[in-house]
């Protein structure tokens, strides 16, 4: 055993480089040589085991690799996992136990981690029928010495089994990666992280090239390919600084990697371990869909089949569980039409295609400064998808979308948090908190405003500040600009930003029972009670984004009983909408005529948004509900209208979207309003048969009645999660009420709808007291059912 070198483990350390980690492709000529060396020193030893064999050790056994070695990505202290193979006809089983001791022993003299096995066809065939990640092992089967047609009939076999058993193996391969991330947990998370079986780790590469292997998907290429890379660096730094094979990047030692790196300290490091784990998380995401998408196929195809599209509108479908583009698109540099096809895969938790992402991002320019009012609400909506923002908002992230819109986004981009309460990155923790927040948007006058606060309250922790919430404040306003939003909601935003601490702080450190904590909090909102509203959302968020620890019930109890203290302080906070003196004063003499004449007048001009739509109608109980069922059936979506009656004239103007692309025809709203005035439901047919999409994790609508409103009407506010037919669904809730609405006020802010009803009774009256009772309980039921 004379060529076995004594210090191997130094030999190793000394071939990693440790002067030559930040030249740009070291770490591959690290790699290759560090594997190049494992090998010749196997078969060093390979020669001196089967010396007593006399000639025949060439014939039917084999010294093969798995794992790192076999792939020639080995770290220098990676241990070696080595599989002696045999025809079992060649040699006797002595024979090859003898030759297998003379190899390990040896191995494990010079100090190497060691996994070793015997084994033949046969047994490699059922082991890896039988163990999973014996399975996904063997795939990387790589000869090292021996008879090399023993190894490639192996590494044969396996593949053609892998293949062959793939339909059934790729659901058993999901459970088992599942399995091992609730283990080991989330590399984009943990301050300790382990690189190798965490969640976006090495170990995932691996799953990633198995799922290639089985004939199912090609993987993504080229970014996933350099995370890995870098992701292999802070391994093999992690080995050289510690002296030892480790895999656990442990705070002790991340100082040394760091600066081996050419990190500028801790914090760096992590940002790039972070950044590597979501390139290969989001890969093999990806990997897996493609790959049950391609079983679907094989498993259905029965002859040429055309792709199912489902439309979503503005020219997007649902194919196969993702959100695509249809055809005739020009996508190239449209933030607006990317903003719509994210929200639309939010909202329905359908993942946006690969392809679709590559168009929609290529070539993507920055909006216009300020953003137009239709890239902001698009912007907005997106923000009020719920939990299925959260993979939509990563891949268009990784794409370099989110940076293009927001440039402040890079500085907190995957920025590690050291506060024991915190569960998430910089990043992760503000799409959280936005998750959070829109659940309660209902609680508050102006949810989008809400949304924004929640994407920005922590956009000022970063590097070199002391205190994020009033730094970052500026720089929220400043985006704010940017977006478009103009005067008090910029202060606003400003404000709560800056604020956002503070309800806690005065919560949780001063005494809520006394008046000067409950002053300091009014003062902290500037007297007003729908900031007040927006804070105590925004806090509740924050916290139950960060992590349970941020948010217990004794902090949560603290938080409300300050928080009631405060309102009954401020008073009641309601903003009533002025009712018009004259609403005929807005329509032409002809016009008049033609509403006097029983038939309805229909003004539809296009905007850049969708129309404007000015619709009069003589008034009559149900004529907002088949007037809003109408617009619905035409398949526009309201953002924002305002109905007024006058002297018996209904004069409503809605803004509207049209997803469709097509705006209503005037006559046929007008000819539909007439039949519906004459008991004819045709019209509304086509609403009717649509099948309800449901809006998962929506808000509960809250129903209120606005004490002295109105001295002649009752005034009932409504918020509710927008949705198709649901303007139609409150005014068909009036109608069976019996009640008439005199004017209305609606605004769609953030997928929310803020609705404000004026109705009266028979005889022109205010609604009486229990009879409000049961308008609010029936309009509760309509919106959430």
């Amino acid at each position: 055993m004379g060529t076995i070198p004594v210090d191997h483990t130094g030999k190793r350390l000394d071939l990693a480089g440790t002067r030559d980690f930040t030249r740009p492709g070291a770490g591959e000529q690290r790699r290759a040589r560090l594997a190049a060396y494992g090998r010749s020193w196997l078969g060093d030893l390979w020669d001196e085991a089967v010396a007593p064999l006399r000639g025949t050790h060439d014939q039917g056994v084999a010294l093969a690799a798995v794992g790192s070695l076999a792939r020639g990505d080995g770290g220098p202290l990676s241990d070696y996992d080595l599989v002696l193979v045999h025809d079992g006809r060649s040699m006797d089983a002595g024979d090859v136990t003898a030759l297998a001791d003379r190899i390990w022993y040896p191995v494990w003299d010079a100090g190497v981690r060691l996994d070793h096995s015997v084994r033949t066809l046969g047994e490699c065939r059922s082991v890896a029928s039988a163990d999973l990640s014996a399975a996904v092992g063997m795939l990387d089967l790589n000869w090292i010495a021996g008879d090399p047609l023993v190894v490639s009939g192996i590494r044969t076999s396996i593949a053609h089994d892998w293949r062959g058993n793939a339909r059934k193996r790729l659901p058993e391969l999901r459970e088992s990666l599942e399995a091992r991330h609730q283990r080991n947990g989330d590399l984009t998370t943990a301050i300790e992280p382990d690189l190798k079986e965490a969640r976006g780790g090495l170990r995932d590469m691996t799953i990633l090239r198995s799922l290639t292997a089985a004939w199912l998907a090609d993987r993504p290429h080229g970014d996933v390919d350099a995370a890995y890379g870098r992701l292999l660096d802070v391994r093999d730094a992690l080995h050289v600084v510690t002296g030892r094979g480790r895999d656990r990047l442990s705070r002790e030692d991340q100082d040394g990697v760091a600066a081996l790196l050419g990190h500028l300290d801790q914090d760096a490091l992590l940002t790039e371990v972070v950044e590597c784990a979501r390139a290969i998380n989001f890969a093999l995401d990806g990997t897996f869909r493609r790959a049950a998408q391609s079983q679907r196929a094989r498993t259905l195809r029965v002859g040429p089949r055309r792709p199912v599209l489902h439309p979503l509108g503005y020219g997007l479908y649902e194919h196969d569980g993702e959100v695509v583009l249809g055809q005739g698109l020009s996508p190239r540099g449209d933030s607006l039409l990317l903003l719509r096809a994210a929200a639309a895969s939010a909202r329905r938790r359908l993942p946006l295609a690969p392809a679709t992402v590559a168009n929609l991002t290529r070539d993507l320019v920055e909006p216009t400064r300020p953003w137009t009012s239709e890239i902001r609400d698009a912007f907005v909506d997106l923000l009020a998808a719920g939990p299925g923002l959260r993979q939509v908002w990563e891949s268009l992230d990784l794409a370099g979308a989110i940076a293009l819109w927001v440039p402040e986004w890079r500085a907190v981009r995957s920025r590690p948090q050291r506060n024991a309460v915190h569960r998430h990155t910089v990043d992760r923790h503000l799409i959280e908190t936005v998750v959070e927040a829109s659940q309660a948007r209902a609680e508050v006058d102006r949810p989008d405003l809400l949304l924004v606060v929640a994407l920005l309250h922590d956009i000022g922790k970063i590097a070199g500040v002391h205190d994020h919430a009033v730094e970052g404040a500026p720089v929220a306003a400043n985006i704010a600009r940017r977006m478009g939003f103009v005067g008090d909601d910029v202060d606003v935003i400003e404000l709560l930003v800056r604020e956002h601490l503070t309800l806690v702080d005065l919560a949780t450190r001063r005494d809520a029972q006394d008046p000067a904590t409950v002053r300091a909090l009014i003062d902290a909102v500037e007297g007003r009670r729908d900031i007040l509203d927006q804070l105590a959302v925004l806090t509740q968020a924050d916290a139950v984004a960060a992590g349970p620890k941020a948010w217990t019930t004794w902090r949560a109890g603290l938080v409300a009983d300050l928080v009631r203290d405060t309102r009954a302080q401020l008073g009641e906070h309601h903003t009533v909408p002025a009712e018009p003196a004259n609403a005929t004063a807005l329509l032409g003499p002809d016009a008049v005529d033609d509403v006097a004449m029983g038939i309805a007048y229909v003004h539809i001009v296009p905007t850049p948004r969708g129309a404007s739509i000015q619709i009069a109608d003589r008034d009559r109980l149900g004529l907002f509900a088949d007037t809003v069922g109408l617009l619905a059936a035409a398949g526009v979506v309201v953002r924002t209208a305002r109905v007024r009656t006058a002297d018996g004239i209904a004069v409503n103007s809605w803004e509207v979207e049209c997803p469709g692309g097509d705006l209503p025809n005037p006559q046929d709203v007008s000819r539909g309003l007439g039949l519906l005035a004459a008991g004819d439901r045709g019209p509304l047919r086509a609403l009717e048969r649509r099948r309800r999409t449901p809006v998962p994790d929506a808000p509960t609508t809250r129903a209120t009645v606005i004490p002295g409103g109105s001295a002649d009407a009752t005034v009932i506010e409504v918020r509710s999660t927008d949705r198709p037919g649901l303007l139609r669904d409150i005014g068909m809730t009036f109608a069976k009420c019996g009640l008439a609405v005199r004017s209305a006020h609606v605004a769609t802010y953030a997928g929310q709808s803020l609705d404000t009803f004026y109705v009266t009774a028979a005889g022109g009256r205010p609604v009486e007291p229990p009879a409000v009772a049961q308008v609010i309980a029936a309009l509760i039921d309509a919106c959430d059912s």
